[in-house]
């Protein structure tokens, strides 16, 4: 039987000392993916996956290895679109989970976004909002139970 799997989409994520905690209590092993060199802890549950910074190397090795028994930790909506089809779960760091029904607003919302950003129609500072506890709080209640599903 194939084991449980969470695949980290890494150069931004806040969230990877808290995936480390919850691999090494639950036993699940980790790849961390990125553009560059990462440190990661020395554990034989993680593993590092350095691809170089082609555009959106990081997105196609994570997208090759998604599968049923994987959770994707990205906050990218695209890549999150690809993993929800190869039947991963897929949690965002604040802790939202991507799902098929709410992937389509998702991308729809983005790509307004792009529109809205390429006619300077939006002002003010761009980009997520800061990180707070209760990100990182929810990111671990939604992983937990992503994790309860996935044994089930």
């Amino acid at each position: 039987m194939e084991q449980a799997h969470i695949l980290v989409d890494a150069d931004a994520c806040p969230v990877k000392d808290e995936i480390y905690k919850v691999a090494f209590r639950r036993n699940i092993a980790v790849t961390v993916v990125s553009n560059s060199f990462l440190r990661i802890p020395d554990h034989p549950l993680i593993a590092r996956l350095a691809v170089g910074d082609a555009f959106d190397a990081a997105d196609d090795a994570i997208a090759e290895r998604a599968g049923a028994k994987s959770i994707v930790i990205t906050g990218d909506i695209l890549l999150a679109e690809r993993c929800l089809k190869k039947g991963a779960a897929v949690i965002a760091p604040n802790g939202k989970p991507f799902t098929k029904d709410s992937i389509g607003s998702a991308i729809a919302a983005r790509a307004i976004m792009a529109d809205l950003r390429a006619g300077a129609e939006v002002s003010g500072a761009a980009g997520p909002a800061p990180f707070t506890k209760q990100d990182s709080s929810r990111f671990l209640q939604a992983l937990d139970e992503a994790l309860v599903r996935l044994e089930r």
